[in-house]
């Protein structure tokens, strides 16, 4: 008897969602850094263990637009939890609840879907009573299926995580092949590989203002190499500056880096070709958020 649960992983921006993805697969199929809004669209995730496969469904961090692509975000949030089995609630261990996290047990209320409550991050936190502390607050505000304290970047108690969850499993055929990791196009892995770099390795908001379009990605006949081109479109012309760097040495930087975990994630040689264009204002023109796949 195969069984399936459909499970939207969500939570405000920063709180480790990505990462627990990251881990519960086993596989890097969503970009990590430490600023928030990282993931800017809905990322799937499948995880097959033995009969039981769960497919999840990595949203961006809930919070206020200020821009089009935010709303886009925003609404990616709504459609990711909607129809879902069930939902994974990440948190950060200490400090009160966000109000965006309350708006967020509002709409999961309004679903009815049942959500296992994910505290992550536990390692960053000594005394352990500021972590029940917050789990008192959550469990005041909303009735979870279960509560699991968990370390993404550690691993701890993930496992559990992933127990809790197939508990909510139904009777079902898999909707995808077993060794099925990500719905993820390797266009679209490639894009956000390289947006990945300059979020870690550019300062303040720069990295949120630029958009990474794959042109060209081939293989070379009977060859291990694979040829990729790729634009990255930022808003301001000094922006463009700053990416490229003196005599190119960023460009450079964030093309190696990015190339590198394209041979990891492809299992090729990568010979990788970016280029820096300017679009002003991108992030608040429907056009541009449409062809950078971004709605």
């Amino acid at each position: 008897m195969t069984k399936t649960a459909f499970v939207a992983i969500v939570g405000c921006p920063n709180v480790g969602k990505s990462s627990l993805l990251n881990k519960m697969l086993g596989q890097k199929v969503a970009i990590v850094t430490q600023k928030p809004q990282t993931t800017r669209t809905r990322i799937m995730g499948v995880l097959t263990k033995g009969e039981t496969q769960l497919v999840f469904t990595d949203t961006p961090g809930y919070h206020r637009p200020k821009n089009k692509l935010g709303e886009k975000m925003i609404k990616a949030v709504g459609e990711g939890i909607s129809g879902m089995d069930a939902c994974l609630f990440v948190t950060e261990p200490d400090g009160d609840l966000r109000e965006a996290e309350i708006e967020l047990l509002a709409k999961l209320k309004r679903e009815k879907a049942p959500v296992i409550l994910a505290v992550n991050k536990t390692d960053t936190i000594r005394d352990k009573e500021v972590v029940m502390k917050k789990i008192i607050k959550l469990t005041q505000a909303y009735d979870f299926e279960a509560v699991v304290p968990v370390s993404a970047l550690k691993g701890d108690n993930v496992d559990v995580v992933i127990e809790e969850l197939e508990k909510l499993a139904y009777e079902s055929v898999h909707f995808f092949p077993d060794d099925t990791l990500t719905d993820q196009p390797e266009r679209v892995i490639a894009a956000e590989l390289i947006r990945e770099k300059m979020l870690l390795l550019l300062d303040k908001e720069i990295p949120h203002g630029v958009a990474v379009s794959i042109e060209k990605m081939r293989e070379r006949p009977q060859s291990d190499i694979m040829d990729v081109e790729a634009t990255i479109y930022c808003e301001k012309e000094s922006h463009k500056g700053i990416i490229i760097g003196k005599k190119g040495d960023m460009l450079k930087k964030i093309s190696t880096r990015a190339r590198m975990d394209m041979e990891n994630f492809f299992g090729c040689k990568v010979n990788l070709q970016c280029w820096v264009k300017v679009k002003e204002g991108w992030r608040n023109r429907e056009g541009l958020i449409h062809n950078f796949g971004l709605d």
